[in-house]
């Protein structure tokens, strides 16, 4: 895995991946930015929601679960002092099924947590707390 991250102007940046995909990145207009784009503590953030994202839906998929509507709500901590790292991130799983019940919803979501999605495991390694719950609506 491979990425450039190059100055556009300002302060906001261009990361390119290894296939050429585009993320725009910026700060707040205290430090300089524009706020034309999300910060990179934002990306980390709806990094963590889009990877356990993935793996329940995938898994969801695989057991032929019907999918009316999914979201991910995600609520961050930061330090107060520099370094301002994550400190806790709650998520709350919203699923829209006819089919699904929370028991095996929560399974999925286990697994995703403890053993697939490498962006929260990376992140809860680094001292992050990270807490969730779910509901099928």
């Amino acid at each position: 895995m491979k990425a450039v991250i190059r100055l556009e102007k300002g302060m906001r940046l261009e990361g390119i991946n290894d296939q050429g995909l585009i993320t725009y990145f910026d700060t707040n207009k205290n430090f300089g930015g524009e706020e034309s784009a999300p910060t990179p503590m934002q990306i980390l953030l709806q990094s963590v929601g889009a990877c356990t994202s993935l793996d329940v839906l995938s898994m969801l998929r695989k057991r032929k679960k019907t999918i009316d509507s999914f979201e991910v709500i995600l609520d961050a901590e930061r330090a107060t002092e520099h370094p301002k790292v994550l400190t806790k991130i709650n998520i709350m799983f919203e699923l829209k099924s006819p089919d699904a019940n929370i028991d095996e919803l929560n399974d999925i979501i286990n697994l995703s947590q403890e053993k697939y999605c490498g962006v929260s495991i990376m992140v809860k390694r680094s001292g992050c707390e990270i807490n969730w719950e779910a509901k099928i609506i």
